[in-house]
């Protein structure tokens, strides 16, 4: 039946929801999206969807983020979750600054013994890889496709060569003939962003990556005490996704402007006055910035974020 469907699982309270993978046990669930302003911490952008991971989602958050905030040169910050060689390549080709931090596949593979990809070193000139042992993994005429389209060329040695290698209890199992290596389309992609993220400057943003996105989550969790959809079906999901982020962004904006300046804000927008407002708005957030600095320094937290934490 399944198969008849085009799906490999299915639940027949909220067909629309699939199964995640949680600490604590596994359950048919959703997955909300947030894109979170690094200044002020509004949810600029929001999506459901039913992935049970976030890896094909950062080039159109990105983009929906871009379209609403009109911002041009805005750097996009994502945890390892949303790596993807693919979905960062569109975000280049389109001319949009992402810092994801790269997740660590080799370590399993560390951790038993055997070399890593990064020890099979890439010959450009001659398309092919050099081994530990310093032989050669030929291209060979098959390829992989994955899941999402991705396309990757296959590099193998021969078993011979494999069989005679002192240092083959390091690469590959007993069982297997020959070490094979498999090379994504975006391995261009993958070697210059590495090389991007080793640089100070995304060191520095992946840090403060989870005091921004956080910071909306844990909110609507603690403050709204909304922890899970009280509907079913990806279309209700999402009106109850929208209204619980408009929900959070409305108190946001109370807590920073406050009611006065709100309603002076309601009457500017009903009197297409926006200019005058916006400029108060500013001065007012700025203003208590610096007023809480100032609180925070009196008591030697501000000191101590210094620190500790690089404030």
């Amino acid at each position: 039946m399944l198969e008849e469907m085009g799906e490999n699982q299915y639940n027949k309270t909220d067909p629309d929801a699939k199964l995640m993978v949680k600490p604590a046990h596994n359950l048919m669930a959703y997955n909300s999206q947030i894109a979170v302003d690094a200044k002020h911490k509004f949810i600029v952008a929001t999506d459901v969807s039913s992935e049970g991971n976030d890896n094909q989602k950062l080039h159109q958050m990105a983009q929906e983020t871009k379209a609403i905030t009109h911002n041009e040169k805005g750097i996009f910050l994502a945890d390892s979750g949303y790596y993807s060689a693919k979905e960062i390549d569109e975000c280049e080709a389109n001319g949009i600054e992402t810092v994801v931090a790269i997740p660590n596949k080799t370590k399993q593979q560390k951790d038993r013994g055997y070399f890593t990809p990064k020890e099979f070193q890439y010959d450009k000139d001659s398309d092919c890889y050099i081994c530990p042992n310093n032989q050669t993994l030929t291209k060979s005429s098959s390829t992989i496709i994955k899941e999402n389209g991705t396309k990757y060329y296959v590099y193998r040695a021969e078993s011979k060569t494999c069989k005679e290698c002192p240092l083959r209890e390091k690469c590959i199992p007993q069982k297997t003939a020959y070490k094979r290596i498999s090379r994504s389309q975006y391995a261009n992609t993958i070697e210059a962003y590495t090389q991007k993220m080793q640089s100070h400057k995304a060191k520095e943003l992946i840090k403060q990556r989870g005091s921004i996105v956080e910071h909306p989550f844990g909110t609507i969790k603690r403050n709204l005490g909304w922890e899970h959809y009280l509907v079913r079906g990806k279309e209700k999901v999402s009106g109850e996704n929208a209204l619980i982020m408009f929900t959070y962004n409305f108190k946001r904006l109370l807590n920073l402007i406050g009611i006065a300046l709100f309603r002076e804000l309601i009457r500017a927008i009903k009197d297409n006055n926006l200019e005058q407002i916006r400029t108060k708005i500013a001065l007012h957030i700025a203003y208590f910035y610096t007023l809480w600095l100032y609180c925070f320094k009196m008591i030697g937290f501000y000191e101590l974020r210094v620190e500790n934490d690089r404030f």
